[in-house]
């Protein structure tokens, strides 16, 4: 089997389990149906009534959810999407995945850029009390400024490569460093899924996503959820080594003009004494250099 081949195939699988898990989570009357029937086995609804709630035929709702995507209308799924409550992240996701399946658009390795643009770079290193960092969708950091690499000083220690996947459910270190590990595990995890849904043929994610399969039993657990929703801002809770315990609001946007990066940053209340440890961090980095 070709490489185009394969991946079109990880793709269908890929639309049949989440599918199948996006119709399992729902119960009938989560969507107006009789909730009393004595006879129900299904977990969640059927693939009838989702048929039904979507005005397709039921075969061709299975033959969707077997991962045959061929000839499907953007309507038609537009109707799947509101039969099984989809979200607009979900949805994304879901148009993502048939286009590349059914052949609506070339399954091709993308083309992401691996190291970041000398001119981003520069910007990085102009927020000198901002800690701030680049990844790409691989969850390789691929630039970051002084303050940004001072705080994710165990992430450099753990991992030659500084990838963020790999030191979240692999570097027993993370589990200190984050004290809402939970919720770290859940976004990164979460953005490898949406990742290998957008470039299906991208072998270096769907290779990093098999290697975390086979290592953590938390990713595993995670990968399963098929879950594409990650967190684009909130609050950070850090213990770092030397400074202590940190909580840090974030932003994370991605880079319009370099698909596939997005720009992490961080920063402090004012008076705060994170603000004041960052400021501190600081001091040390500009006195290094």
């Amino acid at each position: 089997m070709g490489d185009g081949a394969h991946a079109a195939a990880q793709v269908r699988r890929q639309v049949r389990d989440f599918l199948t898990s996006r119709r399992a989570r729902l119960t009938p009357g989560d969507v107006g149906l009789p909730t009393v029937n004595a006879n129900r086995r299904v977990k969640g609804l059927r693939r009838e009534e989702v048929a039904a709630l979507a005005g397709i035929s039921v075969e061709y709702y299975i033959r969707l959810e077997r991962g045959d995507a061929r000839g499907v209308s953007e309507s038609v799924l537009y109707g799947v999407s509101r039969a099984l409550r989809l979200d607009d992240t979900e949805h994304a996701h879901l148009l993502d995945l048939v286009r590349s399946g059914g052949g609506i658009r070339p399954c091709r390795t993308a083309a992401a850029a691996i190291e970041l643009r000398p001119s981003v770079q520069r910007i990085l290193d102009s927020m000198t009390t901002t800690p701030a960092l680049v990844l790409n969708g691989r969850q390789n950091v691929v630039g970051a400024n002084a303050l940004g690499r001072a705080l994710y000083q165990p992430m450099y220690a753990a991992c030659g490569n500084a990838n963020m996947a790999r030191f979240v459910f692999t570097a027993p270190s993370a589990r200190t460093f984050w004290r809402d590990w939970e919720v770290i595990a859940d976004d990164t995890a979460n953005a490898l899924q949406a990742e290998n849904g957008s470039n299906p043929c991208d072998h270096t994610v769907t290779e990093l996503i098999r290697d975390l399969r086979s290592k953590s039993a938390e990713f595993a657990t995670r990968w399963a959820r098929h879950d594409v929703h990650v967190r684009s801002h909130g609050t950070r809770r850090i213990e770092h080594p030397l400074i202590g315990s940190l909580t840090l609001p974030f932003e994370s946007t991605p880079l319009v003009a370099d698909p596939g990066h997005t720009l992490l940053m961080y920063t402090a209340d004012t008076g705060s004494p994170s603000h004041d440890a960052l400021h501190l961090m600081a001091s040390w980095t500009t006195s290094r250099h």
